[in-house]
């Protein structure tokens, strides 16, 4: 199977990770989108997982990981529930996990199981060991595949950064000790501002948030009024999208009617109807120089200021201002 990406380019790809990838469970992430509510309020803001979980392999197969470690990236969010991470708003579920919650048991109750074994694999060992991929991930500050795709992909699908740039970063990146890593200062220093244009320019854009809460409070009423269940949650945004909107609650109406195109909103700390706080991610790549391995921020001011500004940012939350909602 040849795959064409948009961050990567062309790769050729095993049998076996073309088959996991025709799964109707992989299937469904092209209509989970990454950013949740925000293609709602915005239509450029629209990539998916399914791109992102492609995406994840081929970084672990550009970085030379093993076919192993490929299939747990391909595989990570597969659990994701439609709109991904704002049921965890619904939820209340500050830590953001919910999806690793059930991610057990979508497996089980799937064909990668048999799929694995008809491979010579174990899924067991392949997927409920994640901290055995080092390459697939790494807990904040450091750097791993998961986090490297979303940022690139995000920003480069919404105009932020270039191919090209993106094609400059990428032979930066290298695994020193099973861990990812950078070779220059200069390229930690630009993927670092890079991360931060994602978590705090955009994760924490005044529009996004605004999504974000009215999308959560529609799906957290209709959870309490049983308009939905969690099991429709693992469905797709349309079908859940479809029930919310034809939800006969007046309140549930409402929050859905807000979610469209013509939205405006500004920040204003002073004079807000929405503040949200989203969990802390901070990073200070591991940077490989002269044989030596380094936190950059140990050799780069200019991270620790963008660390110590993301930090405050994260602490304080956004607040939103409602000027249009129709």
């Amino acid at each position: 199977m040849k795959i064409n990406d948009l961050v990567y380019g062309e790769f050729f790809i095993e049998p076996l990770l073309e088959n996991l990838i025709n799964t109707p469970e992989l299937q469904r992430l092209k209509n989970i989108h990454q950013g949740g509510a925000s293609y709602l309020v915005n239509s450029k803001w629209n990539v998916t997982r399914y791109e992102h979980s492609i995406g994840t392999m081929l970084l672990i197969k550009l970085l030379g990981g093993s076919l192993e470690e490929q299939i747990a990236g391909l595989l990570h969010d597969i659990s994701h529930t439609a709109f991904s991470h704002v049921v965890d708003f619904a939820l209340n579920n500050k830590a953001e996990d919910y999806h690793e919650n059930i991610f057990i048991n979508v497996i089980e109750n799937s064909a990668i199981p048999k799929i694995l074994e008809n491979h010579g694999y174990n899924h067991k060992e392949i997927l409920y060991n994640e901290s055995k991929w080092t390459i697939l991930e790494k807990s904040a500050p450091a750097l791993c595949a998961d986090r490297i795709d979303y940022t690139l992909r995000d920003m480069l699908n919404y105009g932020t950064i270039s191919n090209e740039e993106v094609k400059e970063f990428l032979p930066y990146l290298k695994v020193v000790n099973g861990e990812i890593v950078i070779t220059s200062i200069e390229k930690a220093e630009w993927f670092t501002q890079v991360y931060y244009k994602e978590v705090i320019d955009f994760f924490m854009h005044p529009l996004n948030a605004y999504a974000y809460n009215k999308l959560s409070e529609a799906i957290k009423i209709a959870l309490e009024l049983n308009e939905i269940t969690l099991t429709d949650l693992s469905k797709d945004d349309s079908y859940v999208l479809s029930q919310l909107k034809n939800s006969n609650f007046k309140d549930i109406k409402s929050l859905m009617n807000d979610l469209n195109y013509n939205v405006k909103v500004v920040e204003d700390s002073n004079n807000y109807q929405i503040h949200q706080k989203n969990k802390v991610r901070i990073i200070d790549p591991n940077i490989f120089i002269d044989n030596c391995l380094y936190k950059s921020s140990e050799k780069s001011k200019l991270i620790k200021i963008l660390n110590k500004k993301a930090l405050e940012k994260s602490k304080k939350g956004v607040y939103v201002n409602v000027l249009k909602t129709k």
